[in-house]
């Protein structure tokens, strides 16, 4: 075991006790203030660190080497979700209604975790190492945004790395892909308008809940008629709400979706091809209808050179039984927004577990990962730290 692995074994409980206390207090994006204030005092305790605000509730610790080199910029998202956990530790969430459901406490963790062994031993280090800990990764349009749009983050910023557990690899598992990752996470909001009426008396109304049904069908078409078939889009409605009682046909219908692609060109296409299918159908009916439609993040897309010295990193770190080259994916991630400063690559690191009904997916109530993993993603971003150069 080298001197680095023993560092970070020694910082298990530590690694622990910070992602337990982070998950038992969530807080939702922007609204992140005793998570920051936390974060805050916990990188105080470090020696060598400059710990700043840049915003309200997001929180930036900044090393500076004893070598020369680059600046790199590493993240972690510290929002919480929406949601009411259902697990049953002793450390789940206090705070009803909010739950960490996508590991960013395990994120917050690993990050604090690489600051301490950084400002350990900084003559170590090459250059200048910026750690921001990222308010409202999960609010479009992303916290990521308003840190590279509203503050001085970027400047002088040569590379930027992260990573995310995965429950759907095993504890332990490192997954790098060079080019596109993940997709771009866009939003359409739409309300359809009928005209109420009686339940026994169809004839007499125009029934919105029935031309919705027919719009979220023949939304499908967009990606099986509309879109090539080797481009990469999906459309899904994730909400649809009318109507009050059985006896009364409402008046309008509420729908919620969202759109996923990775190709610029086919992003401003979809709005239009799902708009007109929108139209048609309602048209047809007789109803009208009102669409939002937002662009959220733009689509992540790793730096070829970056990804492949991450693959190094790994292949070293936790060898080549336990790493894997990852696929992409139509989830969405505002990290794309460093990407658009600096060069960079974004990992995966799994995080699941082979006990019994521990695989739940992100964003569910039952989630949760395997705490080991919070080893591996130090193992990781403190090798990167340490190793990342920028081309000669």
């Amino acid at each position: 075991m080298t001197a680095t692995q023993e560092r970070t074994a020694a910082l298990r409980e530590q690694l622990v006790a910070w992602r337990r206390h982070l998950h038992m207090n969530p807080e939702v994006g922007f609204q992140e203030h005793e998570t920051s204030a936390y974060i805050e005092a916990e990188l105080k305790k470090m020696e060598g660190l400059t710990v700043t605000r840049p915003t309200t509730t997001s929180v930036l610790a900044v090393l500076k080497g004893g070598q020369p080199g680059r600046t790199l910029l590493l993240r972690a998202d510290i929002d919480a979700l929406p949601i009411t956990e259902e697990n049953t530790f002793e450390f789940a969430s206090r705070n009803v209604g909010v739950m960490h459901a996508c590991g960013h406490d395990g994120h917050t963790a690993i990050l604090l975790g690489v600051a301490k062994l950084l400002s350990e031993n900084p003559a170590e280090v090459p250059g200048e190492v910026r750690m921001i800990f990222q308010h409202a990764e999960e609010i479009g349009p992303g916290g990521a945004e308003e840190l590279v749009m509203a503050t001085g983050l970027m400047d002088g910023v040569d590379l930027v790395t992260g990573l995310h557990l995965n429950s759907q690899l095993p504890a332990g598992m490192v997954a790098v892909k060079p080019g596109p990752f993940m997709a771009a996470p866009d939003t359409l909001e739409l309300t359809i308008r009928g005209r109420g009426g009686h339940g026994a008396h169809p004839e007499e109304a125009i029934d919105p809940i029935a031309v919705g049904a027919q719009v979220v069908t023949n939304l499908q078409h967009v990606v099986s008629r509309g879109v090539a078939a080797l481009e990469p889009l999906v459309v899904s409605i994730t909400s649809f709400h009318s109507g009050t009682t059985h006896n009364v046909i409402p008046d309008r219908a509420e729908i919620l979706g969202t759109v996923r692609s990775f190709d610029p060109d086919l992003r401003q296409r979809a709005p239009k091809l799902i708009e007109r299918i929108i139209k048609g159908v309602c048209e047809a009916h007789g109803a009208t209808y009102e669409l939002k439609y937002e662009f959220g993040y733009r689509a992540l897309i790793n730096t070829d050179w970056v990804a492949e010295q991450l693959k190094e990193i790994a292949l070293e770190t936790v060898g080549p039984d336990h790493f894997r080259d990852a696929k992409p994916t139509m989830g969405g991630e505002d990290f794309s927004a460093y990407l658009e400063k600096a060069p960079g690559a974004y990992f995966n690191v799994g995080s699941g577990s082979d006990e019994e009904d521990s695989r739940w997916p992100h964003h569910h109530p039952r989630f949760t990962l395997d705490e080991a993993s919070l080893e591996t993603g130090v193992k990781m971003l403190h090798a990167a730290a340490l190793r990342l150069t920028l081309p000669e």
